[in-house]
């Protein structure tokens, strides 16, 4: 009887020979992990088989990449696979413990909730407090702060964390509070901004997030981006960043020029009106390109125009903008298409 198959995706893997990070297409069954150069490829790239492994979520071995989870197998072998954003991996990594937890078991894989590995009383739940953290009215408030002449944008200082703690009897005392924002710095909740923060993320310490003023950070799902004190034209440029985050995730996009199709991770803003695309594997911050959506229409295709390279079949999608620009891009599901069509569309309509 074949394994079922339990999720499927983009992800993006560390190659074991050469090191360098690329895009693939992941297959989670009961029993392992395939995953394929291409989403239409029948052969398998590779195999992970899951009995015995040992997942490590977050892995902090790359400091320049976010989202990453790491697969250890029975024979010693590693695997590092890395996400769009925070919930895609807390996703993965959620049904691959369930996995391997089965495989221990002999039992057929359900969908259960999990205690996270961090070490933290039974009743408190990173993911909650990440969501009231969040929230516009009463969670931590994102500025615009300098320091050391350069400006980071939508982050908080250590201390905030902390006051923001306390203030909603989330802890007693601001040591108490402080390994809760330890907590959900190594579960890749909140990131470090700066070289105070960065140090001490890495350092080694039993609180790897400071009371301190001088010590930044930001959610990892804000739009947060740092700039020098820079011109005019870099000033209108970055205001592109500065809207809310929607949606983001990956998705196949047609290029303009040689009509070739690449996986490219999308982040969806809304007030300016921006999608920006950008390259999964790099580890930087710098977009490929952008799309200003104000005026544009948005809508559901069954086929691409000079479509090249390999086909393209299913769940493709349109944006033309004000200026007449033609966009494809095609999603991984019938759901998922009709989700970014939603959110895009309301988008164009309601950010500048």
């Amino acid at each position: 009887m074949e394994p079922k198959q339990i999720k499927e995706g983009y992800l993006v893997k560390k190659g074991t020979v050469l090191n360098s990070w690329k895009v693939v297409w992941v297959m989670l069954s009961e029993d392992g992990m395939e995953f394929f150069k291409r989403k239409t490829d029948n052969a398998p790239k590779g195999m992970i088989p899951l009995k015995g492994a040992v997942l490590t979520s977050p892995c902090q071995d790359f400091s320049k990449r976010t989202f990453v989870f790491k697969l250890r197998t029975a024979k010693n072998q590693d695997h590092y696979f890395q996400a769009s954003h925070l919930e895609e991996r807390e996703s993965w990594v959620k049904d691959i413990k369930r996995v391997i937890t089965c495989l221990q078991g002999d039992r057929k894989f359900t969908r259960k909730s999990t205690r996270r590995s961090i070490r933290l009383p039974d009743t408190i739940n990173l993911s909650e407090l990440y969501i009231l953290m969040r929230d516009q009215e009463d969670g931590v408030k994102e500025l615009k702060l300098e320091k050391e002449k350069r400006v980071y944008n939508h982050c908080f200082t250590g201390g905030t964390v902390v006051d923001w703690l306390i203030s909603k009897d989330k802890a007693r005392n601001r040591p108490e509070a402080l390994m809760l924002a330890t907590g959900l710095l190594n579960e890749g909740f909140l990131q470090p901004a700066g070289d105070l923060s960065k140090e001490a993320s890495e350092g080694g310490a039993e609180s790897a997030v400071l009371d301190d003023p001088n010590a930044l950070y930001y959610f990892a799902d804000s739009g947060f981006f740092c700039e020098g004190y820079s011109s005019d034209e870099d000033v209108i440029l970055k205001e592109e960043f500065r809207g809310n985050i929607i949606k983001q995730g990956c998705l196949l996009k047609q290029g303009h020029r040689r009509k070739n199709w690449n996986v490219r991770k999308f982040i969806l803003r809304d007030d300016p009106a921006y999608i920006h695309y950008y390259d999964p594997t790099k580890g930087d911050e710098n977009p490929l390109g952008s799309i200003h959506l104000r005026g544009s229409v948005i809508t559901a295709v069954e086929f691409v125009p000079e479509a090249k390279r390999y086909d393209v079949d299913g769940n493709l999608f349109e944006i033309i903008t004000s200026d007449d620009t033609h966009y494809f891009l095609q999603a991984t599901t019938p759901e998922e298409r009709k989700e970014w069509i939603k959110a895009i569309h309301t988008v164009s309509k309601t950010g500048k």
